[in-house]
């Protein structure tokens, strides 16, 4: 992935970050005023009140003056801040065990097919072993059932297993009603029925009629911190809510059943899965929460024909519908999280790596300075890092780039070897091994980044309201949990 630092990066993308952090300074301002002013507070005496009583009982005009500015001013800051949005809990889909796909059953069914040349049978296989993906990912009963059967009623089967599981488990675990939920943002990118999957939730959960309802499609593997930032501003706006966020892809109708080698490369990676968040702006369930949200930041390089056009469904010249991804896709990939991370860098450095990296920037960028550009320690900014487990290849050049240890980037390769590339819920699968590993602290800080078709990067960052007891959690590692780590070899690993 063509990540690298050393190239520089483009001013552009740091004012952004900054243009964020200034947005925010009024309400960071407010601190050390508030302080400040309580400081002096507590030098006044009983003294120092009575004299100040006996001086306003003689100036009605300026008590009142005063008081009305007071109030508001405290109406417009409360009605203008942001509101605090709360993650309370989530929870990911494991689909049962006869729904196991082990390598050889993935050959076994894609030579059954009878639709694959021998060639692309073998690319198929080298692929799979280099993959990353271990012996207990999932498929669909349509896919690997013989034969095949990938019909409409399939896909909503799929769709309705995967959401409503995870669901189920969501309510669940928070004690929320179905009722009580006022916001409703679904994201599938490849599936997208009518009814919609959206209203598939509304009508089997029998949720209430004035729902704020989503169905975001098309918008790749980044669509679930998609979701996340839509539901964060809808959260904004609607007082006093909960907001449901569902986050999937189907395999079912997007199996590809051709033999171009661009498209068959989405079959042996992508698997079933799913994740059910809840949101919630309610300050009574601020002491429940498990985590806050604390940033979203979102990049969209579209604009770009070569972005663009990297990760694009389509038919091949017999016809047959599959997801074509470009020989460019590393190398966007990388810049499209290179102008990612450099905007949210000024969000959640520590100052003495903004001011180095800053520094750098302006040495090479204005005085022309021969210098190497200096890379900002994320570490320094996160303990937990939840990057979309899109393949192994991609997970090294990550590793390498943000010279990042094999601890923080266990959850991501232990995801994929696990469950496979579940696309936007990838995330969660990661955040929910971090938990069931207990390495979850009060105030800890997770960094999550996808990026998808578009071509997309986006970043959510959360800090943790409280310690996570894995004694307590109830997720998809919990039952085997002690089996992991194991060894995932790295690409130069398999090229030796």
């Amino acid at each position: 992935m063509a990540m690298n630092y050393q190239q520089g990066v483009k001013l552009k993308y740091v004012k952004l970050g900054y243009h964020y952090l200034i947005s925010n300074a009024p309400y960071l301002l407010l601190l050390p005023l508030a302080a400040a002013t309580f400081a002096h507070l507590s030098t006044v005496s009983a003294d120092d009140v009575c004299q100040l009583w006996d001086h306003l009982r003689f100036n009605l005009v300026a008590v009142v003056l005063s008081s009305s500015l007071t109030v508001l001013a405290g109406t417009v800051y409360l009605m203008s801040r942001p509101r605090p949005v709360y993650l309370l809990d989530f929870s990911c889909y494991k689909p049962e065990d006869a729904r196991k796909c082990t390598r050889e059953l993935f050959m076994d069914c894609s030579v059954k097919a009878g639709t694959f040349t021998e060639e692309n049978l073998a690319f198929q296989r080298k692929i799979i072993e280099r993959s990353g993906l271990g012996q207990s990912t999932y498929f669909p009963e349509a896919v690997i059932r013989q034969p095949p059967n990938p019909c409409m009623a399939e896909a909503r089967k799929e769709a309705e297993m995967v959401m409503f599981g995870a669901i189920d488990d969501l309510l669940a675990k928070t004690g929320v009603r179905a009722k009580d939920i006022g916001i409703l943002v679904v994201n599938c990118s490849l599936f997208n029925p009518t009814p919609s999957l959206s209203a598939m939730i509304v009508n089997h959960y029998k949720l209430r009629g004035n729902i704020v309802s989503y169905n975001l499609g098309g918008m790749g593997c980044s669509a679930g911190l998609i979701s996340i930032d839509l539901a964060k501003k809808l959260l904004q706006v609607h007082r006093n809510s909960y907001a449901l966020v569902v986050s999937m892809e189907n395999i079912t109708l997007n199996w590809y059943w051709g033999n171009n080698r661009s498209m068959l490369v989405s079959n042996c990676l992508f698997r079933m899965g799913g994740a059910a968040i809840l949101l919630t702006n309610r300050r009574s369930d601020r002491g429940r929460s498990k985590y806050q949200l604390v940033h979203t930041v979102r990049t969209h390089r579209g604009a770009d024909d070569r972005s663009y056009n990297c990760v694009y469904q389509e038919e091949d010249g017999a016809g047959k519908v599959g997801v074509a991804l470009s020989k460019e896709l590393m190398a966007v990939a990388g810049e499209t999280l290179k102008v990612n991370i450099t905007t949210l860098g000024p969000l959640v450095l520590p100052l003495s790596e903004q001011l180095l990296f800053f520094v750098t920037l302006v040495g090479r960028k204005v005085l022309k300075m021969k210098i190497r550009p200096y890379i900002p320690d994320f570490k320094l900014a996160f303990e937990h890092f939840c990057i979309h487990a899109g393949g192994r290849a991609v997970l090294d050049e990550l590793e390498k780039n943000l010279e990042l240890s094999e601890w923080h980037m266990e959850p991501s390769r232990m995801t994929l070897n696990r469950f496979g590339n579940t696309s936007s819920s990838s995330l969660w699968y990661e955040l929910a091994y971090t938990e069931a590993k207990g390495r979850v602290r009060k105030g800890d800080r997770a960094w999550q980044i996808a990026f998808g078709s578009g071509f997309k990067c986006n970043s959510a960052v959360w800090r943790a309201m409280r310690t996570i007891d894995p004694s307590k959690e109830k997720n998809p590692w919990m039952d085997e949990i002690d089996q992991f780590p194991v060894h995932v070899p790295r690409v130069e690993e398999l090229a030796t």
